[in-house]
């Protein structure tokens, strides 16, 4: 694999932290917020996300076997979270990324797997279809912030996960 395991760790728990950062400027009227009817709502976004990343991982792990069974589950228990508790359950993916990935020998990212149809490698697959996913989907948060009116937010916000300096 092109990255190390600590560096692959690092970066799952970078998106883990700017997604802990954008959460702070959401505001509770932006829950419901969803930019054409067919889209998910933020809140729904944010449910999604506390389940997306660690189980995409997982099934990456076991050979490409996706749970759907834990899925399901994972998602009904998401959809019944406060806000606050949303948020939490993000936070706890810091340290599931590093259980999961604890015990993981480098030579196994380079495993074939087939997931969804698709073949690519374990590690190619958490880079690609989870590190991806998780930039995409905070990127898709940002756009419904700064679309519930938050034009504060700028670059720093969206890939470093910190307010920018103010201009003096």
């Amino acid at each position: 694999m092109v990255l190390t395991k600590p560096e692959l760790l690092g970066l799952l728990q970078h998106e883990v932290n700017v997604l802990q950062h954008l959460c702070t400027k959401v505001e509770p009227q932006m829950l419901d917020y969803r930019p054409t009817p067919k889209q998910r709502s933020t809140k729904e976004l944010l449910q999604y996300l506390t389940v997306m990343g660690p189980l995409l991982t997982k099934a990456a792990l076991s050979g490409g076997q996706f749970d759907r069974d834990a899925w399901m589950a994972r998602s009904e228990a998401a959809s019944k979270l406060s806000f606050s508790e949303l948020v939490q359950a993000l936070a706890a993916h810091a340290d599931e990324y590093t259980q999961l990935l604890a015990n993981v020998p480098e030579e196994a990212f380079r495993q074939p797997i087939d997931m969804f149809g698709t073949k690519t490698t374990v590690g190619a697959y958490i880079v690609s279809g989870v590190l991806g996913g998780c930039a995409a989907y905070r990127t898709q948060l940002f756009c419904y912030l700064k679309s519930c009116g938050r034009e504060e937010l700028g670059t720093a916000n969206l890939w470093r996960g910190v307010d920018p300096t103010p201009v003096q």
